[in-house]
């Protein structure tokens, strides 16, 4: 596929995903606020998924790579490529989990998820992440170091979860904490360590799927024609 058509792809993915998040923190805040709820509290919440987080990511990078490849880069710049390599691992990861683990599970958002924004942040924004990652432009060779760079939001992600947890009442039901997966929440059954649990084998996933990411686009990097000059 062309280069300014799929960054152009990028362009609408990067807007459909602004646009699925806009439309769930809106039925958000309208349900809390009908509701007599915290809505600053539920905001702050929604901006607490990891799904929320890696689909805002994701956004920008789309738009940021779609813009570079309609202006006519021919290689992306270690900043880019390190974001691309980011977001996809980011969103295949939320794919995953989601599909997986919570698909059937009511998540503390404060309102009822809406169906095709849900659809786009969960399955067919990192079905676009994982076909871009194969067939898209201006993906680059990097360093097995980027790993490190990849996993290191993730990482920050779970610290600020358990950190943030039992210092919020949740909105909802009242309970004297907050956790945005109940796999993080070692007031459920299984305590703590059911939680160290669940991070290890995520953490072991974020390994994987990003070096996994990192080596597709040396992969790619390699089988790219030199340039002519």
């Amino acid at each position: 596929m062309t280069s300014p058509l799929w960054s152009t792809l990028r362009l609408v993915f990067a807007a459909a995903i602004a646009a699925a998040i806009i439309a769930q923190l809106a039925a958000s805040i309208s349900t809390s606020a009908d509701a007599g709820r915290d809505v600053a509290t539920v905001i702050a919440n929604f901006f607490s998924f990891f799904t929320i987080l890696s689909n805002a990511l994701t956004a920008v990078v789309l738009a940021w790579a779609g813009v570079a490849g309609l202006r006519g880069a021919q290689t992306a710049s270690p900043a880019l490529g390190t974001a691309l390599a980011c977001v996809t691992t980011y969103m295949i990861i939320t794919g995953i989990v989601y599909n997986t683990l919570l698909r059937q599970i009511e998540l503390p958002q404060g309102s009822q998820p809406i169906p095709w924004s849900n659809e786009v942040l969960h399955l067919i924004g990192p079905l676009f992440l994982l076909l871009d990652l194969f067939v898209g432009p201006l993906r680059r060779a990097l360093p097995w170091r980027a790993i490190l760079v990849i996993i290191a939001f993730p990482l920050v992600w779970v610290a600020y979860t358990l950190v943030r947890g039992p210092l919020v009442t949740n909105p909802v039901t009242g309970d004297p904490f907050w956790y945005p997966y109940p796999f993080l929440n070692p007031n459920n059954p299984g305590g703590w360590g059911m939680v160290v649990t669940y991070v290890a084998i995520i953490s072991i996933a974020f390994v994987l799927v990003s070096a996994f990411v990192v080596w597709v686009g040396r992969r790619r990097a390699k089988r790219r024609p030199e340039p002519r000059h």
